[in-house]
């Protein structure tokens, strides 16, 4: 798919953050890429035409953008769905136009909306930083990033194979997703914790007597509501555009806390313990980064010698032998009650190689339940 790129024309509305860091990592990869933008801020453009990203430096004409190989929409969905509407009418026949929005329902069905659902592949980057604007883009950000697609039409389907060969292609790990499969997801291990976190924190401003409560807060009040400093006005429209995702897990969520309640007001010794050790078992059961349903990790684990030094001795080891770690920790939970190195490997022939070398030098190596 790369191939069929090449040479071809790709135009980014929008160069921030994200939009920006896709931009960098595709000159990256392909030097010889025409890639161009536009902007509501004329320095933004600027910005990356003298960098060399970009070829122009003025603002496109809307049938101009409409004409390209390849459009990324990197602006709010109101604004995508706008610029999508402007684009109908003169949209190139093998054009595809993507967007990297963390609610999909909502663009797909403005590309509905506009005529071009054949046209439209949904793109969500699962990456970025605290910081926003084309300045802190980097092409790193796609590096090992989970990258969803989504598509709801046939023809926009046939085309996720190959375009989703092209976003791999940049560094990022690429998982298929149906729109609502995809919001539903979002929903559960980050819309919905932003809620319970600014409604946990609520609770403790509104209970807080003399500021008891914000002098002694410590380590885990903090770490369980770091998220509540995000943008407030970001998450209001993400709970607008994922409204009916997160209020069926909220829905779900209130179940939990009932069960909960129910224990603790019966003292249910049994359900308490239950309660607290299945919540304890999963979370120890995460993969080291963001893998598990979102593609296959290629996880090692290894028990611990009583020795010092003894993750830099296995790393060592590794490298001497052309193997790059992903990531590395030490995992204690019911199930490896002594703890265990879990080690992750980039792909499957490192981790048979790593697993070999490691039986060799007399680790035992452990699978995982």
């Amino acid at each position: 798919m790369e191939d069929n790129f090449r040479n071809k024309k790709i135009v980014f509305i929008g160069v921030g953050l994200i939009g920006g860091s896709i931009a960098k990592a595709i000159h990256e990869h392909y030097p010889d890429q025409k890639i161009y933008a536009h902007a509501r801020h004329k320095e933004t453009l600027e910005a990356a035409y003298n960098d060399g990203l970009i070829l122009n430096n003025d603002l496109l004409d809307i049938k101009d953008i409409a004409s390209s190989d390849l459009i990324f929409l990197c602006c709010p969905v109101g604004i995508n769905a706008d610029y999508m509407k402007q684009m109908a009418p003169y949209i190139g026949e093998n054009t595809i136009i993507t967007d990297v929005g963390s609610v999909k329902g909502d663009i797909h069905a403005a590309a509905k909306e506009a005529g071009l659902s054949e046209h439209f592949i949904g793109g969500h980057p699962m990456t970025g930083s605290e910081e926003i604007g084309y300045e802190h883009s980097s092409s790193h950000f796609l590096e090992n990033a989970y990258y969803i697609l989504t598509a709801d039409n046939a023809t926009s389907c046939a085309m996720l194979p190959a375009f989703a060969e092209y976003i791999s292609s940049l560094g990022s790990i690429t998982l298929q997703l149906h729109p609502k499969e995809h919001d539903f997801a979002t929903a559960a291990i980050s819309h919905l914790p932003h809620v319970i976190s600014a409604s946990l924190v609520n609770l403790v401003r509104s209970s807080d007597k003399d500021d008891v409560l914000k002098t002694i807060a410590a380590g885990g009040f903090r770490d369980i509501t770091r998220i509540s400093s995000s943008s407030p006005e970001m998450w209001k429209h993400i709970c607008k555009s994922n409204r009916e995702a997160i209020i069926q897990l909220l829905d779900l969520y209130n179940e939990e806390l009932i069960s909960f309640r129910n224990a603790i007001t019966k003292q249910d010794d049994t359900e308490l313990d239950h309660l607290f050790s299945s919540a304890k078992d999963y979370r120890d059961s995460l993969p080291l980064k963001k893998t598990g349903v979102l593609g296959k990790a290629f996880l090692l684990y290894s028990d611990l010698r009583d020795e010092a030094g003894q993750i830099a001795t296995v790393a060592t080891i590794l490298a001497n032998n052309g193997i790059s770690i992903k990531n590395i920790g030490i995992i204690h939970n019911r199930e490896f009650e002594e703890g265990v190195l879990a080690i992750e490997l980039y792909n499957q022939p490192d981790h048979q190689k790593a697993g070999d070398l490691l039986s060799r030098h007399g680790y035992i190596l452990h699978k995982r339940n």
